[in-house]
């Protein structure tokens, strides 16, 4: 392996699912290396692109003009595990270790150090390649917010922004018709979008992983509305939410992925319910995937812009083995490991989820 000050060629990839920012990222990630004399690749559709050899040389003709630009002109893909990848053999899909090609399709090319975007699956995945000598820089990336060891992740700020602009629109029409408006949001097992996104849209009640909901609560709001005058409310629900003693809702299960559940359909069955239980006509909007696209806010732009900086200094500096991170508004820089197994959740003294309980927010307990 070359040693770390002497590296001249580093690789970048995107992996997991899409957030408004990516783009930001390798923008300021090529620029700064670029900067300072490196050659860039870009590795194509995630880490099946260092297995299949997909790579492309990044230039500053490549990254002109894509800061605003959702999505990543690299491509992604949450699937293509290399420890575990998939391959078909006599028509039939069997999973090999398949990281000594992805490894050797980077030596060959030269590339001796990699920046990898993403989320947790894609940062636990360059953990292991780190630990088979590969030098990595990690830079959180989700709409969830769900990564530990760092305050805020790119794509959460652009993703509450689409939702709060849907519960505008929600509440004009849940007042005119009278109705209860039901708005499903993305965050698998947190809350963060729901509860950001609650709070800034005035939804009634919102409901969110880390507190199971007791629909009795919800139906006690809803009534308590309408002895005030109030015929109509709005619920943000986020998918990964439950009823107490319940089971979390899955739409379905996604073989080939690192994240095989997926999850959805609990704002629906609770709309069905409320519309049971109360005589109110209820419907369910679910944002889905409008919330991961789109041109990211001015917020996620600076920030993708800090992480895609620090992650090319790391390099420079020879950090690996490392996660850019937000604390105290500051960028710095903290170890994978300390990454492996934990997850980012809202607590229940979480300074907004009580400022929610004090201005009459119903959260279902």
């Amino acid at each position: 392996m070359t040693k770390l000050n002497q590296i001249k060629t580093i690789a970048i990839l995107t992996g997991g699912g899409d957030a408004p920012g990516l783009n930001a990222v390798i923008r300021a990630a090529v620029r700064t290396a670029l900067g300072r004399g490196l050659t860039v690749w870009g590795i194509k559709n995630g880490f099946g692109g260092m297995v299949e050899n997909k790579m492309m040389q990044l230039t500053d003709e490549s990254v002109a003009g894509i800061l605003p630009r959702g999505g990543t002109i690299l491509g992604t893909t949450n699937r293509d595990n290399p420890f575990n990848y998939p391959q078909t053999q006599a028509g039939a899909v069997i999973y090999t270790d398949m990281s000594a090609r992805a490894l050797n399709n980077l030596r060959q090319a030269g590339i001796e150090a990699l920046i990898v975007i993403g989320g947790d699956g894609t940062i636990k995945i360059a953990g292991e390649f780190h630990q088979l000598g590969l030098p990595v820089v990690a830079v959180p990336k989700t709409i969830d917010n769900d990564i530990p060891v760092t305050e805020r992740t790119f794509g959460f700020d652009t993703a509450v922004g689409v939702a709060t602009d849907a519960l505008d629109r929600l509440h004009t029409t849940a007042e005119s018709h009278h109705r209860v408006m039901v708005l499903e949001v993305m965050g698998r097992y947190a809350g963060w979008i729901a509860l950001h996104a609650g709070m800034a849209g005035g939804a009634d009640c919102i409901l969110i992983p880390e507190i199971p909901f007791n629909t009795g609560s919800v139906i006690a709001k809803i009534k308590e509305r309408q002895q005030r005058g109030r015929q109509f409310s709005l619920i943000v629900i986020a998918e990964g939410a439950h009823a107490l003693g319940g089971e979390i809702s899955i739409a379905r299960i996604v073989e080939g992925s690192h994240e095989k559940v997926r999850l959805g359909g609990i704002g629906e069955k609770l709309a069905r319910e409320i519309e049971e239980l109360t005589g109110m006509e209820s419907r369910c909007t679910v944002l889905g995937h409008v919330q991961r696209g789109g041109t990211p806010t001015a917020f996620d732009r600076v920030l993708s812009t800090r992480y895609g900086v620090a992650a090319a200094q790391s390099v420079l500096a020879g950090h690996f083995g490392i996660m850019v991170s937000l604390q105290k508004n500051r960028i710095i820089r903290v170890p994978i490991a300390d990454i492996a197994g934990k997850a980012n959740n809202i607590t229940p003294e979480d300074e907004l989820l009580l400022a929610g309980r004090a201005i009459g927010v119903c959260f279902g307990d």
